[in-house]
């Protein structure tokens, strides 16, 4: 199956085994957008991402650092968060695409970029919060539309 994926997560588990999933999908230079409102799960989908990815380092949520770089996995994984970010220039300045090289660069509140994002990325619509299952959406783009979504190993 190609194209647009969607499940329910009722667990802060099965939301991690999703991202998990993905990472048997990923390849170097890879974007994927994480979005959603506040206690959503973006953090816990990128940290089983990177778990998947080999990560044996607690991933949390780089809000006040702005980007967490993992190197201890099967390639590197830059982890950003751009909510607290004002302005184009300071997007700018953090040179995402450049940081991440030949790993993946996964981005919370990626959103916010709009039109600077790659073409070529995966968004993960996280929805959800508190006690309510999540759920959660993957919307390929670019050459990510011709990779199977299937996830059929969550």
């Amino acid at each position: 199956m190609t194209g647009r994926w969607e499940a329910t997560a009722p667990r802060a588990e099965d939301t991690r085994a999703v991202g998990r999933s993905l990472a048997a999908l990923v390849r170097p230079g890879d974007v994927i957008v994480l979005q959603g409102p506040l206690g959503a799960g973006k953090t816990v989908f990128a940290a089983g991402l990177a778990e998947g990815l080999g990560v044996e380092e607690q991933v949390l949520s780089p809000s006040f650092v702005l980007v967490k770089t993992y190197r201890d996995g099967f390639m590197p994984v830059v982890h950003a968060d751009v909510y607290r970010l004002g302005s184009s220039a300071e997007i700018e300045d953090l040179d995402l695409p450049g940081e991440a090289g030949d790993g993946l660069l996964m981005i919370e509140w990626g959103d916010v970029l709009g039109s600077r994002l790659a073409g070529d990325r995966l968004e993960a619509e996280l929805s959800g919060s508190g006690a309510e299952p999540r759920t959660i959406r993957l919307v390929p783009y670019g050459d990510w539309r011709g990779r199977d979504l299937g996830l059929a190993r969550c």
